[in-house]
């Protein structure tokens, strides 16, 4: 009887962390990357051109959550927005890897000077907090969305490297590491073989987290008008445009509020039970 008792509550206790958390965050991620595929072929109405005739309309049958200030669909705007968000968290994500994975496995794989050089280039470039590499950029090229991809990107490498680097420290003291460097196996083979299959678990952890900061920040940007520029719809200039009905008509802000909250919500999830999946050194890991 204790003994079905405790096993019963360790699966409650893995359900509550890894496996809870993985499920909780992968529903609502899916449910997020459905919302934006949709709006890739249908939106209830066009997201983008002004109707002054429909403006600041409560919800109907005709619009559910109601229209903006310009007359834009609600429901539609944040279908088009969660593909802003996603294409933003994606692209940013992409090149914080390119840059950051091969910089934090040649400084673990060389070590010495190598390694020295590379991660105090990372520390100084994890001082510049992403919104103000950001504005930085906007105010040199401009404010777009391929402005902040790049910079969110650039700002999100250093953290990749890091993690990169610890992995492919661990990694490089294995026996079979050793094998392969007494065998004569060049740095890149070893890199190929050994080590980039290794730490996979790792840099996905990693870019769930750095997904949902990306959300977020993208969501700042365009709020203070450094993101994504008008006519293009997105959740920060939603919030942005809204504010100014804050108390007249609060639904402006609190839709995309909650689409921010949920998608950062679920993709934080979905890394903590990543996490405890394949980062070896979490508590719920195999």
């Amino acid at each position: 009887m204790s003994s079905e008792s405790g096993a019963t509550g360790r699966r409650r206790r893995s359900w509550r962390g890894g496996s809870g958390n993985l499920v909780t965050g992968g529903t609502i991620v899916v449910l997020v990357v459905l919302l934006a595929l949709v709006s890739l072929v249908w939106t209830p109405y066009d997201p983008i051109p002004v109707n002054p005739a429909g403006r600041l309309l409560g919800m109907t049958s005709a619009h559910p959550l109601g229209t903006d200030l310009y007359g834009r669909d609600v429901v539609s705007l944040l279908m088009y927005g969660a593909r802003i968000s996603l294409l933003v968290g994606v692209a940013a994500v992409v090149i914080a890897m390119v840059i950051g994975v091969p910089v934090g496995v040649l400084a673990g794989m060389r070590g010495g000077w190598v390694d020295q050089v590379l991660m105090r280039a990372t520390d100084v470039a994890l001082a510049f907090p992403a919104l103000l590499l950001t504005i930085v950029f906007g105010a040199v090229w401009g404010a777009g969305t391929t402005t902040a991809v790049i910079a969110l990107g650039i700002s999100a490498a250093p953290s990749f490297a890091r993690v990169s680097r610890s992995g492919t420290l661990q990694i490089m003291s294995r026996e079979y590491v050793v094998a392969a460097r007494a065998a004569n196996r060049g740095p890149f083979w070893i890199a190929t073989r050994h080590v980039l299959p290794n730490i996979a678990g790792l840099v996905i952890v990693q870019s769930s987290v750095a997904f949902g900061i990306a959300v977020l920040a993208e969501a700042a940007l365009s709020y203070l008008g450094f993101g994504t520029t008008p006519p293009t719809p997105s959740w920060g200039r939603m919030l942005q445009e809204g504010q100014s009905y804050l108390f007249d008509h609060p639904m402006l802000v609190l839709w995309p509020g909650i689409a921010i909250a949920l998608t950062v919500l679920g993709l934080n999830l979905l890394g903590d039970g990543l996490r405890d999946r394949l980062d070896p050194r979490a508590g719920g890991a195999r």
